[in-house]
Order: structure tokens, then sequence, then C-alpha cells
């Protein structure tokens, strides 16, 4: 199967539902390396006038790294996929082959180089344009941020513009 490029406006889904009960990969680096995350914690809409994918990371997780570095991410959605997410959610690319370990097979962005993987039902690549970590003081409710960040390893939230959205055919 290949995937057909459509115009982000034409996704016809519930990113609420997709992000929050599916789930979703977030995968930047580049042919020579790259890592992926599950990640539950995310948003999608419209930011400064263009289709914007907002990416949650903490810190310490090893694809913030490839996030960095590069210009360029994906957010991919794999239906109720969980096997993928649990090794993708709680292994570190610092440690294992994880696309070894979930047998998926990579495929790269011919425009961008981002990589994405075969198995995806749904890919949205994204350009870096802005990021922000989030701050003690810019929550009003300290249940969040007590019960959330007990560590302090407050989320840095990377804006992107969805520069393609591709869906399974």
């Amino acid at each position: 199967m290949s995937f057909k490029n459509i115009n982000p406006e034409q996704i016809n889904e519930n990113f609420i539902k997709n992000i929050g009960s599916e789930w979703m990969l977030i995968t930047a680096g580049n042919k020579d390396k790259y890592n992926m995350m599950t990640a539950s914690w995310g948003f999608a809409g419209v930011m400064w006038n263009f289709p914007t994918a907002i990416a949650a990371v903490r810190p310490q997780r090893y694809t913030k790294k490839f996030i960095d570095s590069e210009r360029y991410y994906t957010l991919s959605f794999y239906g109720d996929n969980k096997k993928i997410h649990g090794v993708c959610g709680k292994e570190s690319g610092r440690d294992v082959n994880k696309t070894e370990k979930t047998g998926l097979t990579p495929l790269f962005d011919n425009d961008t180089g981002a990589p994405y993987f075969d198995e995806a039902r749904l890919v949205l690549v994204c350009e870096k344009v802005y990021e922000q970590p989030l701050t003690p003081d810019g929550f009003y409710d300290n249940f969040i941020k007590d019960s959330v960040y007990p560590q302090n390893d407050y989320h840095i939230m990377y804006y992107g513009k969805i520069v393609k959205a591709l869906i399974k055919e």
C-alpha cells in the first residue's frame, strides 16, 4: 500500500480522539539516525493562519535530541495497534532499536527527509516554527503542576506547520 498526499484541511478526523485514545508516534531525525516516541498529548488546529500540530515532549526524552537537530518531524497514527506504542512509550531509543523491536518499516519523505513508517494510516509532516517550554508560573491549577510535574520536567511544546498530510490508500 502507498500513501496519498492530501491537503491537511481535507482530514476528516477527530484529533481529540486520535491523540488521546489512539495515540501517535512523534518521529524525528534523518536516514542515518532517527527516533520515535509514543505521545498521547498534543494538538492540531490552526495557528498563524496555517494548519498546525503541537507536539509535547519532556526534556529527558531521547526523541527531543532529534527534534532539536532537524527542521521537520512527523506525527503518525496506527489505529488500535498499541503494541507499537508499548515499545515506543516505555523503552528508550538510547537502549534498544525500536524499529527492530516493533517491526516498523521506515520511510523518508521525499521533500523533507522526515522519517515515518509504512504501517501508519495517517502521517502529518510538520515543519518546526516555534518551541516553548511550559513553565511552573504559567499554571493556574497547582494540581496539574504538582501531579503531572513532580520532578519539574515540564514539556517543551513544538509547534509545527503541517506541510504534508499523508493517508494510506
